[in-house]
Formats: structure tokens, C-alpha cells, sequence
């Protein structure tokens, strides 16, 4: 088991910020862990990282206790926190130095985590001179460089663009292919492309853990758009069974949205019928980790 957590709480003065919180991670998946801003995520990365005490419960990383046996589990662990800390005034391969001393490497395994992130072609510059999705791509590699089998990263594509977005995402893809990743992040496209296990935590609760097609199936809300040949009143879409919202997008296209497990495309055909309408197109849309969030958290 790479990732054991039993019970562990947390409170910030009167503010719970974890509650009873349980989980386990198999060695070699990747994770996403998801909530609202507050909800207790950063809390507890930092938590299973040393940087923070639990009031309760414990934690095992790689079979090392958290509390009791904090320097193996840094020794074992990759750690990017959502505000990466770099030297900025060092040179890429000065400040990978740097660090290789601290963890006792050898500082051929440098040039491998290089390589390994992409940072080559930006490898001779100042951090300073550095976009954003590089300096990324330094924390990776700092990260790596004691060659953990754990990785826990923090929002590691806060304030990136789409085409660093994507970068990252690869370098993350690639990565995991021999690590457990656990992943915190608030952009559900990255959880969709990278991972295969969500965990959703919300008021310092876990409230859905799931492979992530399961998740997705296991929810209730249905959209559908549908395309009607003439004009509908609102007050008469509001009838309909299990309907939860309407939205009128574009002409006489609406996009209704039901909490069912039952296919609703029937009964709005029999509604065009009963009010002398015809449906010109009617298709249900793929529901998508970001509604399932929405649902669970709202």
C-alpha cells in the first residue's frame, strides 16, 4: 500500500478543517483528489508530507508512520506544493545541485530528471528567466530527484496556459507510469486525462471515492438538448418529470437537465407530441466529471 489513511482530524482553532478522513492508494495509481477551496485538501497533503500534525488518526506512507517516522517518509515521498518554491536567482542545473546534495544522490540523476520533465531545451537558464510551465517543470524535477515512489502534487497547473497545460499534463501522464501519483488539483479536464481514481472531499469530508468512469455512471444527472420546432413556454418545460433546470440556448434549443436514472428522452418526445410540437434534434449530452463534482458539492 503506498497511501494508508485511518481517521485522521484536523482543526484550525473551531474550524474542522479534516473529519474522520480514511482512504487507501494502491501502489501505482493515480489519484485526484478534488473539493472546494476550504474543504481540507492542501490540509491534508501537508499532512502526509510531515509538514503538518494530525490532532487524530494516522497515517502511513510507503509503511512509514507520518507522525512517528516523518524523515522515511520524506525520504520516500515527491513533493510539489501549490506554491513551488525555487531559488530564483540559481541556474536550473545549480539549483537541481543544490538539492542532489541535500538528498545524497549521485548528480548524474540530474541530467535523468532533466530529461525526464522536459526542461532541456531551458536547462542552462536562471530560474528567473523561466515561464511558469517550466519553473513547473523544476518542482517535477526536484520532486524526483531522490527518485521517490510516491509523488504528491499540489495543484500543479495553478496559473498555467493551455498549451503549458498540456505539457505538464504529459510530463505528469509519463511520470506515473512508475509511480503513485496523488494529485490535487481544480481543473476536472487534467483529473479526466491523467487520472483513474477520484477521491472528492467537501467540509473536510470525504463524500465520493470511485474509479472515475464509475463516478461519472454512478450520477444521477442527465442532460439532454433538444432542438423544437417552434417557440416553448418556460412555464411548461418546468412540468416535466425529475427536470431540476432549463436553459434556453440558442432559438428553440434548450438544454434541460433532469436527476434520474431514467432516460428522459422518451417522455420529451411524448411532451412535443401532447403540446403539438416536433423535435428536430434531440441528443443526450455525456455527462462529465465536473457535473458529477457540482452534484456532490453544491
Amino acid at each position: 500500500m503506498s497511501i494508508e489513511v485511518n481517521s485522521i482530524s484536523k482543526s484550525y482553532g473551531e474550524q474542522k478543517a479534516l473529519n474522520e478522513i480514511s482512504f487507501k492508494i494502491e501502489k501505482g495509481e493515480i489519484v485526484g483528489f478534488l473539493g472546494p477551496n476550504g474543504a481540507g485538501k492542501s490540509t491534508l497533503m501537508k499532512i502526509l508530507t510531515t509538514y503538518l500534525l494530525a490532532d487524530s488518526g494516522s497515517a502511513l506512507v510507503n509503511s512509514h508512520d507520518v507522525m512517528s517516522n516523518a524523515k522515511a517518509v520524506q525520504q520516500s515521498i515527491g513533493y510539489l506544493p501549490e506554491h513551488n518554491p525555487l531559488y530564483l536567482d540559481l541556474y536550473v542545473r545549480e539549483y537541481l545541485a543544490f538539492n542532489a546534495d541535500v538528498y545524497k544522490v549521485p548528480k548524474s540523476r540530474i541530467e535523468e530528471v532533466i530529461q525526464l520533465t522536459g526542461l532541456t531545451p531551458e536547462s542552462h537558464k536562471k530560474i528567473s528567466q523561466l515561464s511558469k510551465g517550466y519553473r513547473q517543470r523544476v518542482g517535477l524535477a526536484n520532486a524526483l530527484l531522490h527518485n521517490p515512489d510516491v509523488l504528491i502534487l499540489d495543484e500543479p497547473t495553478t496559473g498555467l496556459d493551455p498549451n503549458q497545460l498540456m505539457e505538464i499534463r504529459n510530463v505528469i501522464k509519463n511520470i506515473g507510469k512508475d509511480k503513485t501519483i496523488f494529485l490535487s488539483t481544480h481543473i476536472m479536464q487534467e483529473v479526466e486525462a491523467i487520472c483513474d481514481r477520484v477521491i472528492i472531499i467537501d467540509k473536510g469530508q470525504i463524500v465520493a471515492d470511485n474509479k472515475l468512469d464509475h463516478l461519472v455512471a454512478a450520477n444521477k444527472e442527465q442532460v439532454i438538448e433538444v432542438e423544437f420546432d417552434y417557440k416553448v413556454e418556460e412555464q411548461l418545460l418546468a412540468k416535466l418529470e425529475n427536470i431540476s433546470s432549463y436553459k434556453n440556448t440558442h432559438d428553440m434549443t434548450w438544454e434541460l437537465t433532469f436527476v434520474t436514472d431514467k432516460d428522459m428522452r422518451p417522455a420529451i418526445f411524448d411532451f412535443a407530441t401532447e403540446n403539438g410540437l416536433k423535435t428536430l434534434q434531440l441528443n443526450q449530452k455525456n455527462k462529465n466529471l465536473e457535473a458529477v463534482f457540482r452534484e456532490i458539492t453544491k
